[in-house]
């Protein structure tokens, strides 16, 4: 049911409050049409007993759209406008920070509107607005918070979910502590983020599967504005799609400089994908350049391969995750390419867990035959011993690299199955001349993947971490997806190179480049 008088109710509150910034400064805040569209949902929408339907509003936007702004005027309304005695409406946020930023806005306008001014006491020692008539409050949660139960909310506002550093403290406010409230509203506020294992990607899927009609909750509101994944970043139409707010809150000139900027500079792409386009992007700098990288799908042949020289990379990871194996065919001759022939296997029954929790489509993978499982929970090592000896039949494997850690056994069954195997450091000494040098053939387009998915994904959430030196590596903890079959492919293109030909090293003959 729609009910027309709370949602004007609740409109026209907030158009007497004033903007706070800027040329708007002073302004009354006349809502955009993609706010308005927002408050009138979340507040005339409502059950047959009268009461919102929407206990939980989530609104994924870039930057500078006017969240905080409608935030601030949302948690004004909340504390003072919404009949509620002793409302409590507590501003959370990664810290106390940020959640100062839209309490700060609330005070602001709180001091331009001399009804609200007369009847609200702030005290600014705890960041508290106290509305006199009905013995309510609007504050700021220290970061602390999630440590005090016992919370009666009638109302959060959570600012960029995406940068919570994990779920305690919102799961404490959201998980129960509005039960004794007729109507509570968690108001869920945020710019796209990096990590897919966060509360709020949980929150963005669950969004995306309501606005998609693969899930129903009729408390739960989505709104998200962004350009899709495969959308043509340099498209000011697009930006016009991501943005609503374009041309109001945000000059089409500064998005412009800042896309010209992220161009020419690929290590701003993401950011400029994640803040101005709200794409959930893998981490905040982008190593690999993945349209060079998209470039480099030549098409691969196993039996063309057969007989060949190459060099293996093997990264074990842990018993319960993927395991890869990356075989490397240096050229023979100055027309041909590296050729990179990429293994993979995780346990059957973890995979299915994963896909559920991770969203990554490793059984779409494996049906197709870009990975493999092996029986049960935990990777069988036995497998893949005997699969990379079967390899060894068919290819003249001259070297395995493999990561010292956790790799004892298998070295030894693979050492008494014929194999030279090398220990390979995953610190810059090692890493990062390959690194480097891989960076380099895909740039010149001298490598070719065959487009295999797995290795791609992998590919494109590589992080890499940089000394002082400016040598790098990949980074296995910042990186916030698996780059298992990256790392392989490294080691394994190292060896390859340092054992081409006859003079010696590529890295002796011309340095180690930097990018």
């Amino acid at each position: 049911m729609f009910d027309e008088e709370k949602a004007r109710r609740t409109v026209e509150f907030i158009r007497c409050l004033k903007h706070t910034k800027g040329r708007w400064r002073g302004q009354p805040f006349d809502l955009l049409p993609w706010q308005e569209t927002v408050i009138r949902d979340v507040f005339g929408t409502v059950k047959e007993n009268g009461y919102r339907q929407y206990n939980t509003a989530y609104v994924e936007i870039p930057k500078k759209n006017g969240k905080s702004e409608l935030a601030a005027g949302v948690a004004l309304y909340m504390t003072c406008g919404d009949n509620e005695w002793g409302a409590e409406v507590y501003g959370c946020a990664s810290d106390r920070q940020q959640a100062s930023i839209v309490f700060d806005v609330a005070v602001d306008m709180v001091e331009q509107c001399p009804a609200l001014k007369k009847r609200i006491k702030p005290v600014m020692s705890v960041k508290r607005l106290v509305y006199k008539p009905t013995n309510s409050f609007y504050q700021v949660l220290s970061a602390e918070a999630y440590t005090k139960h016992g919370l009666n909310v009638h109302a959060v506002i959570f600012d960029e979910l995406h940068s919570q550093p994990n779920r305690e403290l919102f799961d404490v406010m959201t998980k129960g502590s509005g039960d004794a409230r007729t109507q509570p509203l968690f108001f869920l506020i945020t710019t796209a983020g990096t990590d897919r294992h966060s509360v709020c990607f949980e929150q963005h899927q669950k969004a995306e599967d309501i606005l998609q009609r693969r899930k129903i909750d009729p408390t739960f509101y989505p709104v998200i504005y962004g350009a899709s994944d495969d959308a043509d970043w340099s498209s000011e139409e697009v930006w016009r799609g991501a943005n609503p707010s374009l041309g109001y809150t945000i000059d089409i000139e500064k998005v412009r400089n800042a896309y010209l900027s992220a161009r020419d500079n690929p290590a701003e792409e993401n950011i400029f994908r994640q803040l101005r386009l709200n794409q959930w992007v893998k981490q905040s700098t982008r190593w690999m350049q993945m349209d060079k990288w998209d470039a480099c799908a030549f098409p691969v042949d196993e039996r063309e391969l057969l007989g060949r020289e190459c060099y293996g990379g093997l990264d074990l990871s842990s018993s319960i995750d993927i395991t890869a194996f990356v075989l490397v065919f240096p050229p023979r001759n100055g027309t041909e390419k590296y050729i990179l022939l990429p293994y993979f296997w995780i346990p059957e029954e973890n995979m299915r867990l994963r896909v559920r929790r991770d969203h990554v489509p490793y059984d779409v993978w494996a049906k197709q035959g870009f990975l493999q499982t092996t029986e049960g929970d935990v990777i069988h090592y036995g497998f893949i011993e005997n699969f990379i000896d079967d390899l060894g039949k068919k290819f003249h494997i001259k070297e395995i690299a493999f990561d010292r850690w956790g790799a004892v056994q298998m070295v030894q069954n693979l050492e008494g199955l014929g194999f030279t195997v090398v220990p390979f450091g995953q610190g810059f000494k090692d890493m990062s001349p390959p690194t480097k040098r891989l960076m380099e053939l895909v740039l010149e387009k001298n490598i070719a993947h065959g487009g295999h998915p797995v290795l791609r994904w992998m590919m494109d959430n590589i992080f890499v971490r940089t000394d002082p030196a400016g040598n790098i590596k990949p980074d296995k903890e910042r990186s916030t997806e698996k780059i298992d079959g990256a790392v392989a492919a490294i080691m394994g293109l190292d060896r390859a190179i340092r054992n081409e030909g006859s003079t010696g090293s590529v890295y002796d003959e011309r340095g180690i480049l930097s990018f």
